[in-house]
């Protein structure tokens, strides 16, 4: 039963059921049938309904077929430099297709960040300048004193794997907006740092504390962006470090305006490796 597709309709409340037998096919064939199915189900179902779909399932022909179906040419030369590419791992974690950041823009108030509390802590508010491209019009409030919150992302768990971390070691791109209010300066800070297994030893850091806003600003947003390369064997986490406060030091959440905070990864850059 596990190998047949049905498809159910209900004209006039009678259920008709069309069954196809996927067994006879060739392997080719089912190949191309099955780099259509999501890959969750490809893992999770798929591969338990007979050894033979097991078999196809783990083959790299269905995955790179995938890969294709979106173009992710990035994804597929990458995987020509790499040795033992684990395809169902990066096509279901996607790690190279998001922003690993979890809550860039406060939809979820503070979850998934560890924060430092300064003056009224912090609070979240809708922009008061729109961010084009950010996932939400929301944002993180600072308040008058230093108002600080860190996420740490794990990148094996989010889809990397030690080798290619090691050897290719792909470009990890930060980036974070920050903007004040109209009537009150702020002043803004980051600091990301790329962390050994230990979570304790930093690798590479990129830290930068801007001129502050001054105030009767024109509330747009600001970018601070880094890419890190070159930065050698052990990493395995991401530490993402921000802060900021007002400059009148005025009661409530006058400070800087955080949003749409992002950590990417890309694997355009990588270079072949037969090691």
């Amino acid at each position: 039963m596990g190998q047949q597709i049905s498809h159910q309709q209900t004209p006039s409340s009678k259920n008709i059921v069309y069954i196809m037998d996927l067994d006879p096919l060739p392997d080719d064939v089912l190949l191309l049938i099955l780099s259509h199915v999501p890959a969750r189900d490809l893992v999770l179902h798929c591969r338990g309904v007979s050894s033979r779909w097991k078999y196809l399932v783990d083959l790299p022909t269905i995955w790179r077929r995938k890969f294709e179906h979106m173009n992710r040419t990035d994804i597929l030369r990458a995987a020509d430099m790499c040795r033992n590419i684990p395809w169902q791992r990066i096509h279901v974690k996607q790690p190279f297709s998001r922003n690993l950041v979890l809550n860039p823009c406060g939809t979820e108030k503070l979850q998934h960040w560890n924060v430092k509390n300064g003056g009224d802590g912090w609070a979240v508010e809708n922009n008061y300048c729109a961010l084009e491209g950010a996932e939400s019009q929301t944002c993180f409030v600072t308040s008058y004193a230093w108002c600080e919150k860190h996420q740490v992302i794990d990148l094996v768990k989010e889809g990397l794997w030690e080798h290619f971390l090691d050897v290719h070691q792909p470009a990890i791109c930060i980036s974070d907006w920050y903007a004040g209010r109209q009537d009150c300066g702020c002043a803004y800070d980051i600091k990301v740092q790329l962390l050994a297994v230990d979570k304790v030893a930093v690798l590479q850091e990129f830290t930068k504390r801007p001129d502050p806003i001054p105030q009767w600003n024109d509330t747009t947003y600001k970018q601070v962006s880094h890419e890190f390369r070159g930065y050698g064997p052990g990493v395995r986490y991401v530490r993402f470090i921000h802060k900021g406060k007002d400059l009148q030091f005025w009661k409530g959440w006058y400070g800087a305006r955080i949003t749409n905070s992002s950590v990417t990864l890309k694997c355009n850059n990588i270079e072949p490796c037969f090691s």
